[in-house]
């Protein structure tokens, strides 16, 4: 593979890894702050004990639910593109350690 075309993916994977590690801290904040919020909904429901207050709090479970299945998604792309940057790596050091 020519040296321009490695350094062009190369590049192109970092830029991914970079954008896939900044979306999954922005979640993983979001999720920091649902679940605290879960929390106190949960909380909530157990004290008043109404329909409402359940329904609140299922509601939110569910949506914390989905958050924690995304944050799981995006943490396995990072360790993709990790894995595919590193091997980008390989490639381009062992092409010019045999030049």
């Amino acid at each position: 593979m020519g040296s321009r075309l490695q350094k062009r993916r190369l590049e192109d994977t970092q830029r991914r890894l970079g954008a896939a590690r900044e979306s999954l801290r922005v979640l993983e904040e979001q999720v920091a702050v649902w679940n605290d919020a879960l929390e106190d909904s949960r909380i909530r429901s157990l004290i008043s004990e109404t329909p409402i207050q359940q329904q609140e709090y299922d509601e939110l479970s569910r949506h914390v639910a989905v958050a924690n299945a995304e944050m799981k998604r995006r943490t396995a792309e990072v360790l993709e593109l990790i894995s595919e940057r590193d091997e980008l790596l390989r490639e381009w050091t062992l092409k010019d350690d045999n030049d």
